[in-house]
Formats: structure tokens, C-alpha cells, sequence
């Protein structure tokens, strides 16, 4: 992890590529922190299973865009394969410093106050977790093979999945199912990482699985892709943006007639949910790319670029404030115990409505990061994972 303050903002970034970044981990961080989880409207919850709601396409949208990154970011290096062992080391050091980064927030509070529970318990699958495994093999894939081998691996990837989840029978269970505890996903999750370091919610499956993770490389691969296309010097702008919308266009489509049979799901990352969300998350790239870049509308993108440049950083300390929040308490006049979090969100339940002092809640979170990242960005500080 590097703090670079010196640098500033590198002139050549493509500015819709960080206003897409950094709505995407503002997003998350709404939807992460709802002041009560009991009210909360309907398009700012997952979807319950089969289907998909607008949160289900963020954390997709943010591998898209990891893969994307890569393009740009590695794209020089590819043509000089001398560079390749560097690139791919540093690439592996990122990812198990994400790794490592997500799983402290599992662990976190609770290491430090009961280290050996904390351990026996800590959740292994998870978001950061995810992204650290799609970016170091999208990333040593996009190194070491073109384009062309890039988009049947995703399809074979994609297939391979369907395969698994649709017609092996699940060892101890029976037949192949796409059902929360039985599918083959859920027990390959409790056979090899056991139940206690499975996610808290569900106990026995987990939406960050073992399993999942091969669909979820075909996402980041699939924003490889875009990312490569997005650099060529000989298609002129809005030859681009005309070929993505229609490539979001069609994988949408397909993801939508795949889930006819292999139902769009985000807990399980299916395939047609890998084309669906990655069609989408396409076209609003084409979107921005056209009006940011091309079009140079920029004056509405700053606090959106503010948390794309430092995207990982604020989404791994956003995880952690709730939980500080929790720990701070006091004895209050009654003799009661008071707790910070509860304290504060007190203030929004007596002047709003249960499900509007939650959202108003979420909002000021969002606002609160906000001005951090805007007074980072201004002194031009970037923390690089």
C-alpha cells in the first residue's frame, strides 16, 4: 500500500472510468449502510434470489471496471513480454494485499479482543477477497494471451459454470439444483472452508464463494475486453461508443434468454447474470465515455472522480466506522447502557419516517466520505492498494 501525495491526479486517466469507479463504491457504501436493515426501499436491497435488482449490479459493475483498469493500466507492458514476471509479481502482491484487506474487516473488531475466537471464525469468502482473485488472473490472462483467446476463454468459463451448477449432482444431496443450501456452490464452500468461516448470515453457503469466483473472472474478463477496445488509437470515438452500446446491447439480451433456463442470479453469479450485468455495465460506460471524454461535460463529475481515484480505500475504512461506531458506549442517566450508532441515528428517526431516516441515514454516510475524499483529492492524495 503506497500513499502517493506528489503525483497528483495523472493528466492521461480516463475520467469516465473514475466518475464510473467511484459512483459504483458510493453506491456500495449506500447500500452498505443502512441506518436500519429492517427498512430500506425495494431497488436498494438485493434481490431475495433468481432476479435482479439495481444493487445487484454494483459490485459486478466494479469487477467490470477492474477489468477494465487493467487494460489500461497494463497495456503498454503487454507487447514487452521482459516486463511480464515484474508486472505479474506486482500484480500478485496487490491482490494478496486485498486479500488480506478483506480479510481483516471479517476479523475486525473482535481480533482484538478475542484473537483465537476472532480466527475460528472469520469469514474467508468476501468482497475485497473476490476482487483480489478476479484482478490477479484477469490480470495474468490479459498479459499472457490476446484478445481473441481473452473472449472464448470467457465463454468457456461462462459454459463451465453452467455445467457445474446445472448438471452435477451434489455429493450427499442429490440431483443438481440451484437452491441456497444444496447447490454445488454451497457444498464445495462447507466441504473445503467449513461452516464457521462461511458467511455470518447464511451460515451455510456463501455469495463470495469458491465456486462463484469462476463466473466472476469471466466478469473482470469481460471488462478487459471493453478496456482494450476503449484504447485503440485507430477506431475513431463514436465508432466505439456505437460498438459498446451494441455489445452491452446483445450480452444483456443474451444474459436475459440464458436466464430462461439458468436463472440471472447475483448470490450465485450464474453466467446469464455475468452477460445480463455485464451488458449493463457496458452501455453506461459507452455513456460516460461519450459524454465525459468525448463530449467533455465534466463540471458534474468530481465528487464521483473523488471517490474513484481512492475507491478501495474508502470502501475498506467505510466498512470499518460502522463497527467503530458499535464499540463506543456510555452509561446514560436512566443507568442504560448507550451506544454511539444507536445515539446518532436517534436524531434521523425522530425527524423522518422509519424507511427515510434509514435511507437519510445511508445518504450522509455517503456525504460524510465524501468530504474526506474531496480534501484528499484537493491535496492530492492517493492511496494505491
Amino acid at each position: 500500500m503506497a500513499i502517493h501525495a506528489s503525483e497528483g491526479i495523472a493528466p492521461a486517466r480516463l475520467l469516465s472510468l473514475d466518475f464510473f469507479r467511484g459512483a459504483t463504491v458510493a453506491a456500495m457504501i449506500l447500500v452498505n449502510n443502512p441506518g436500519d436493515w429492517g427498512n430500506i426501499y425495494s431497488p436498494l436491497e438485493h434481490a431475495e434470489w433468481n432476479g435482479c435488482t439495481p444493487t445487484d449490479l454494483i459490485f459486478p459493475s466494479f469487477l467490470f471496471i477492474v477489468g477494465v483498469s487493467i487494460a489500461f493500466a497494463m497495456g503498454s507492458k503487454k507487447a514487452d513480454p521482459a516486463t511480464h514476471y515484474t508486472v505479474i509479481l506486482k500484480a500478485l502482491k496487490r491482490a494478496l494485499i486485498l486479500f488480506g484487506l478483506g480479510l481483516f474487516l471479517s476479523l475486525f473488531p473482535k481480533v482484538f479482543y478475542a484473537p483465537l475466537e476472532a480466527f475460528e471464525q472469520v469469514r474467508i469468502p468476501g468482497v475485497l477477497q473476490r476482487i483480489a482473485l478476479v484482478f490477479f488472473f484477469a490480470a495474468v490472462i490479459f498479459l499472457k494471451t490476446t484478445e481473441r483467446n481473452i473472449f472464448r476463454l470467457i465463454i468457456m468459463l461462462l459454459s463451465l459454470y453452467w455445467v457445474l451448477m446445472m448438471f452435477i449432482p451434489v455429493p450427499g444431496i442429490g440431483a443438481a439444483n440451484l437452491e441456497k443450501e444444496t447447490n454445488l456452490g454451497a457444498w464445495i464452500d462447507r466441504s473445503l472452508l467449513t461452516e464457521a468461516h462461511l458467511w455470518k448470515s447464511s451460515k451455510t453457503w456463501d455469495p463470495e464463494g469458491i465456486l462463484g469466483t469462476i463466473p466472476a473472472i469471466a466478469t473482470g474478463l469481460f471488462g478487459v475486453l471493453v478496456g482494450a477496445y476503449l484504447r485503440r488509437k485507430d477506431v475513431e470515438a463514436a465508432t466505439k461508443v456505437s460498438w459498446l452500446f451494441c455489445t452491452g446491447l446483445v450480452a444483456t439480451g443474451l444474459g436475459l434468454l440464458w436466464g430462461l433456463q439458468f436463472p440471472i442470479n447475483k448470490a450465485l453469479w450464474t453466467s446469464s447474470f455475468v452477460l445480463y450485468a455485464g451488458g449493463i455495465a457496458t452501455m453506461i460506460l459507452a455513456l460516460c465515455y461519450w459524454v465525459i471524454d468525448v463530449q467533455q461535460y465534466t463540471r458534474f463529475t468530481k465528487p464521483f472522480v473523488v471517490y474513484g481515484v481512492n475507491a478501495i480505500t474508502v470502501f475498506f475504512v467505510s466498512g470499518l466506522l460502522p463497527r467503530i461506531l458499535n464499540m463506543i458506549s456510555w452509561s446514560a442517566a436512566d443507568g442504560s447502557e448507550q451506544v454511539l450508532s444507536n445515539y446518532l441515528y436517534s436524531g434521523f428517526q425522530s425527524n423522518f419516517s422509519p424507511i427515510n431516516a434509514s435511507l437519510a441515514w445511508a445518504i450522509c454516510f455517503v456525504l460524510f466520505w465524501l468530504i474526506i475524499l474531496w480534501m484528499m483529492y484537493n491535496k492530492k492524495i492517493i492511496i494505491k492498494v
